[in-house]
């Protein structure tokens, strides 16, 4: 992934009504008013849309992005709505971040994928902490790719957790328009 481009898209677009918009994703949303605040970790987190939403309830955030400019309009947004959020430039491709062993409640990976990203992840959650990841995935006659995978595979990932939530299809959410496979699961306790 060429991080320029992404540094590029987020400088001429982070206040236009697009993908940089402040709401967060609808699992996320919908899984997280359900625990208790605690620690979360937000991977591929671009502006910050989910990681904004968990500060203002309460969560102590850690959002990761390789984009500088992405997370420069993350900081500004947190610093608008008087949120704390832990932010670090990592390029979570070569690895420079580590996500040390049971030390979240919730880590979120959404509209990112990274194959060698999901065991590191899955040891990074607190027994019974939770993980949601939604992911795009090919459509008939695509084959997978370093940015999609096959219906089913991300179930796979998991087959060993409790599945809270398993979608495949159109998104709920309204900013992407792929098909995706979201999950939200519970690591054993």
């Amino acid at each position: 992934m060429d991080i320029s481009l992404w540094d590029e898209r987020y400088r001429t677009c982070a206040h236009a009504a697009s993908d940089f918009n402040s709401d967060p994703s609808p699992l996320l949303a919908s899984i997280a008013s359900k625990l208790p605040p605690g620690r979360a970790l937000d991977l591929a987190s671009g502006v910050g849309r989910n990681a904004l939403w968990l500060a203002d309830r309460g969560w102590q955030v850690t959002a990761i992005d390789g984009s500088v400019a992405a997370i420069d309009v993350l900081i500004n947004r947190a610093a608008e709505r008087r949120l704390a959020v832990n932010t670090r430039v990592a390029d979570l491709e070569k690895h420079e971040f580590s996500i040390a062993p049971s030390a979240w409640d919730l880590i979120s990976m959404c509209y990112y994928l990274q194959r060698d990203l999901f065991e590191p992840a899955k040891n990074g959650v607190v027994p019974g902490g939770i993980i949601i990841a939604i992911v795009h995935i090919t459509e008939p006659g695509e084959e997978p790719t370093g940015h999609r995978l096959r219906p089913g595979e991300l179930a796979g990932y998991f087959h060993d957790w409790e599945v809270l939530h398993y979608r495949e299809g159109t998104p709920n959410d309204p900013v992407h328009k792929r098909a995706c496979a979201e999950i939200a699961a519970r690591r054993p306790r």
